[in-house]
């Protein structure tokens, strides 16, 4: 059976009430008698586990190209380091 969470606009107290899945939630009643209430919504509680739910997960293409971008950084660099090195007759 859910859960739900209610708080009263008379007092502001939060209270939890079972409903069964076929009965109306309707004429719900604050433990203090007062009947002005609303329904609080909350996040669910629900924990992915695994691979697959995290954009670092999908990221195989983008780091091939950042170590791609890397090693043309290191053979640029290498390239100037040869010309800027006094050439030997």
């Amino acid at each position: 059976m859910p859960t739900y969470t209610f708080r009263c606009l008379e007092c502001g107290r939060e209270f939890e009430r079972w409903f069964s899945f076929h009965e109306e939630i309707k004429d719900v009643v604050c433990p203090e008698g007062h009947t002005q209430v609303e329904r609080v919504l909350r996040p669910p509680a629900i924990i992915f586990k695994g691979s697959g739910f995290y954009v670092t997960d999908n990221r195989a293409t983008n780091s091939a190209s950042k170590s791609n971008g890397k090693a043309t950084a290191k053979a640029a660099k290498k390239e100037t380091a040869k010309e800027s090195s006094p050439a030997s007759s």
